[in-house]
């Protein structure tokens, strides 16, 4: 079946956010006088369990939480406005793919840190939506956030593909019955992605990883 439409995942895909995010959520936690190990934080996020899970067990208040989520944001944002988060290739890539597909975003990220991380960067003019945290009920692993995708393109689930990094993402396009391909990166490398369509060690490589999918 030849592909027509792709839906990336944003954090980790797009823009090389995971890394300051852990450490957002390492500064916050630290305040509260809270260790988060990076391997830790890895294998929480692999399995879908909060980095604050921790503060909850060693008995912190969850006025004292928000407040640490609170600081946990404030950090993110500072990296996002002052840290380089780009991917290599991504902007050529896009250039190619914008040729033959047509493209949106499906993503997790909180609307105000993805208007920050798009305030001076090229990436939105290729795509033709984007979905972020307040446009779906249920987050990945479920897949609503993908069957919304297809909804906006009016597309099949046979003509699309899903561009993802992480287990929860690709669980989430599998459960919407849309073929994955998995871009590595460290931060998701302990995910169980054995059930992706296809890997790609870099971003550069999708438009042959796309090519194989659709001949």
């Amino acid at each position: 079946k030849v592909k027509k439409y792709i839906l990336f995942d944003h954090d980790g895909v797009l823009v090389e956010t995971e890394h300051w995010y852990y450490l957002a959520n390492k500064r916050a936690l630290a305040s509260l006088g809270i260790d988060l190990p990076q391997d830790a934080y890895i294998v929480n996020m692999a399995n879908g369990v909060s980095a604050w899970e921790a503060a909850r067990v060693s008995g912190i208040s969850e006025s004292e939480i928000k407040r640490g989520r609170e600081l946990r944001n404030r950090y993110y944002r500072e990296y996002l406005v002052t840290e380089d988060i780009e991917i290599e290739g991504v902007l050529e890539t896009l250039d190619v793919l914008a040729v033959e597909y047509r493209m949106g975003i499906v993503t997790t990220s909180k609307p105000p840190d993805f208007a920050l991380i798009h305030e001076r960067r090229s990436i939105l003019g290729h795509m033709e939506f984007h979905l972020t945290r307040g446009d779906y009920e249920r987050a990945k692993p479920h897949p609503e956030p993908y069957l919304r995708g297809l909804q906006r393109f009016g597309a099949t689930a046979a003509e699309t593909v899903v561009v993802e990094d992480s287990a929860r993402g690709l669980q989430s396009a599998i459960a919407a019955g849309i073929d994955c391909i998995v871009v590595a990166n460290k931060f998701t490398e302990a995910h169980d992605l054995s059930k992706a369509t296809a890997k790609v060690a870099t971003f550069r490589e999708l438009p042959s990883a796309l090519k194989d999918l659709s001949s």
